[in-house]
């Protein structure tokens, strides 16, 4: 009798075993595997930087692909709709997280989600305010938070300033349906007189329009200066073929652009963006806070890039003082 009742202990131990060997959450996560779907609105430099740190963030929390993480990755490049049918697989798929990167992904995602259970982590989302994602005390309106990547604009205008101080017109294109977009053009609007500029704008609807628009806005500005608009930055190498042979210059919004050919840009680390991303998803899986325990969170300190190469191409002498207080200077222009 002894003998059985062992043995009956033993086969119970092992089956306990084999479920946390499968992956049944425990409350500190210590033994427990996820799979998260990340879904990213366009590639391009900055979104594929938001998605290699927020991989580092998590595996920071001991959150590591290939041990116990999956990822489910998906691209809907650029198009509304495909990062609606991305959400929509997540949650069929019952992932356990799902990461947005970009806010037209982030508001899919949430819309999808909301009543499966499945917390949304976001990346940069300018303004989680205007895109409903959060209430105005920057509280989550649900399941839903994440990370800002809001534009410095009035480092930016002065960066554009003392880099061209015969400057008078500003160009921006635009997205009209992206959120973050529209409410960086109208903090655009309210400062751009203040540093001596006229703002010139042009929206678009879709990537195809892109070509088109630069040639228009072109014919009417000094320089362009980007948003962290993804459809107009999946054009980005169109907008600078064009402003090249029109020998005007382009300003990015972050360091990957100015390294593909932008003159400079006061930026943010998008890599350390997506990084704080990962920490706070990995809260939400360990159940160390609920997703709508956690208000966005905004990294504030931006950084001056250079590219000397194309200012030598546009035939521009910029200060040597920008160029020493610059975190980074390139002076070739890299390949996308």
């Amino acid at each position: 009798m002894k003998k059985r009742i062992l043995s009956m202990m033993v086969a119970a131990t092992m089956v306990m075993t084999m479920l946390a060997g499968c992956g049944e959450k425990d409350a500190s996560g210590d033994a427990a595997s996820y799979t998260i779907g990340i879904s990213q609105f366009a590639e391009h430099g900055s979104l594929d930087n938001c998605r290699e740190g927020f991989i580092e963030g998590l595996a920071e929390a001991g959150i590591v692909e290939g041990e116990n993480l999956t990822i489910e990755y998906k691209n809907a490049a650029a198009d509304m709709g495909t990062a609606s049918q991305i959400s929509s697989s997540f949650v069929s798929d019952e992932v356990d997280l799902i990461c947005a990167i970009a806010t037209p992904c982030a508001q899919a995602a949430y819309n999808a989600a909301m009543d499966a259970d499945i917390p949304v982590i976001f990346t940069a989302v300018t303004d989680p305010v205007t895109a409903e994602l959060a209430g105005k005390d920057g509280k989550p309106v649900g399941e839903v938070t994440g990370t800002s990547d809001k534009l410095p604009v009035e480092a930016q205008l002065q960066m554009i300033r003392d880099i061209l101080p015969e400057a008078k017109t500003i160009g921006i294109i635009y997205t009209t349906s992206e959120a973050n977009s529209v409410s960086a053009i109208k903090e655009y609007e309210e400062k751009v007189a203040d540093y001596g500029f006229e703002l010139v704008t042009k929206g678009v609807t879709s990537v195809s329009e892109v070509g088109l628009a630069a040639e228009d806005l072109l014919t009417k500005v000094d320089c362009i200066t980007n948003l962290t608009d993804n459809t107009v930055v999946s054009a980005l190498a169109t907008i600078l073929d064009k402003a090249n042979k029109a020998n005007i210059p382009v300003f990015g919004s972050e360091i990957e652009q100015v390294k593909i050919g932008c003159l400079a840009a006061e930026g943010l680390d998008y890599v350390a963006l997506g990084r704080k991303t990962g920490e706070m998803a990995a809260k939400v899986l360990k159940g160390e806070a609920k997703a709508s325990e956690l208000s966005f969170a905004q990294i504030t300190e931006a950084g001056l890039y250079i590219n000397t190469k194309v200012a030598e191409n546009l035939g521009i002498t910029i200060d040597e003082k920008l160029i020493n207080n610059a975190v980074e200077t390139y002076d070739s222009i890299a390949e996308e």
